[in-house]
């Protein structure tokens, strides 16, 4: 979506208003709101909004269009012309705020939010807001709701519709969190409203309102899958053929490349997914490419990226350098795998802007010879990883050495 708004005139004083609104409908709206709505010559909405709205509205009522960006092109066209936006609660938390704010400078816009569902289910539990974890899974994969999974905590999730709290339900417990808490709250604010809590395990609630927060306090089963929050994660929680960069490595690998808040990986040789999973991990706003030849390993990525919570991770079936033609630039590139095959590295090393990482591990001599000679051209840092795991020797105990990797890290100029 462009931001026109840098291309216009500029306007010193707000023409569009947006207004939260509860299920209490005008009831919850303060005298100032109530104002603007019945002086705004137009009003957009969704159905349920307007609805909400109508004993105020006087002029043009317009329903949101699918896709929403055709309405919001109608509203950037009436720049200067006042208009009211209505919205559920607060319309900067994942709301229609922030698509409008990235069409219309901020000094043009005067906002007024109601509290939002998740602030009205903290209120109702009892939960200090800044203590939880919020998880919007609405038009989005229940599956992110995973990584937050662990003892103790507690998780508000803003769900799609009313199937939200089953599928939650049955995903907690296929998880090994089936003892664990869960608060459905429906309809807040509204006369509807209705706080229910059940065991994950023992969830029996028929038809829930489509408008529903459920809050989650996580108890684990024996066995439950917990994902640690340190960079290299079990071997055993990933699904794979063998071809994973082992927990060791991977921790080093991925603090060679030092993921940043909002960058994008390509994970060259993906094998399990496991280094673009880990990246997408640190941070919800990270983005990851995995590039895997094999079509069984890539659907085995796929598999991979939904159990740990980050099904957004994209992976691009094919051989490298082909299939890295006319991918985003990356900000990161980690090459696991095919790296000495003609035109990998140097295609990685091209597609990079300047300060991109690149990060490239070897456990045979061809691709160590590569390694070794990008380094001497290039410069960056070179290390050899040396891993010894504890493991019978007869009756007795031994080290036994895994393969050596080289690793050379280098950042564009």
């Amino acid at each position: 979506m462009a931001d026109v708004s840098n291309s216009e005139p500029a306007i010193v004083s707000p023409w569009l208003t947006v207004i939260g609104i509860g299920e209490d409908g005008v009831a919850g709206l303060g005298d100032e709101a109530k104002r603007l709505i019945a002086e705004a010559p137009v009003v957009y909405g969704g159905h349920r909004h307007l609805e909400l709205a109508a004993s105020l509205i006087t002029g043009e009522a317009h329903h949101w269009q699918s896709p929403l960006e055709r309405s919001v092109v109608e509203i950037v066209r009436r720049r200067s012309t006042p208009v009211v936006v209505l919205a559920s609660g607060d319309p900067f938390f994942f709301g229609v705020g922030v698509t409008l704010a990235r069409r219309v400078a901020s000094a043009e816009i005067r906002t007024l939010p109601a509290p939002s569902s998740i602030s009205l289910a903290a209120s109702r539990l009892g939960w200090a807001l800044q203590d939880a974890t919020l998880v919007s899974v609405h038009g989005r994969p229940l599956d992110l709701v995973r990584p937050h999974l662990h003892p103790g905590a507690r998780v508000l999730t803003l769900t799609s519709d009313g199937a939200g709290p089953r599928d939650l339900a049955e995903l907690l417990v296929a998880s090994g969190f089936g003892q664990s808490r869960l608060t459905v709250l429906e309809a807040l604010g509204g006369a509807g409203e209705r706080v229910t809590t059940q065991i994950a395990s023992r969830f029996m609630l028929g038809l829930v309102h489509p408008l529903n927060v459920c809050a989650i306090e996580v108890t684990a089963d024996e066995g439950a899958r917990i994902l640690p929050l340190a960079a290299g994660r079990d071997d055993a929680l990933f699904e794979h053929d063998g071809q994973i960069t082992k927990r060791e490595v991977r921790a080093l690998t991925l603090s060679a490349l030092a993921p940043r808040k909002g960058e994008l990986l390509w994970d060259i040789g993906g094998g399990s997914g496991s280094i673009g999973i880990e990246w997408m991990l640190a941070d919800p706003t990270m983005r990851a490419i995995s590039i895997e030849v094999s079509p069984e390993r890539a659907a085995r990525i796929g598999r991979n990226a939904t159990m740990f919570g980050v099904p957004g991770l994209t992976v691009v079936e094919g051989d490298a350098p082909a299939a890295l033609a006319g991918l985003p630039q990356p900000d990161a590139i980690f090459i696991g795998g095919g790296g000495s095959e003609a035109g990998v590295m140097e295609a990685a090393i091209a597609a990079l802007g300047p300060g991109g990482r690149l990060v490239a591990n070897a456990v045979t001599t061809d691709m160590e010879a590569v390694l070794l000679d990008h380094h001497a051209r290039f410069g960056g840092s070179l290390i050899r990883i040396d891993i010894a795991r504890a493991g019978p020797v007869g009756a007795m105990t031994g080290w036994r050495p895994a393969m050596p990797v080289t690793q050379w890290s280098w950042a564009k100029s």
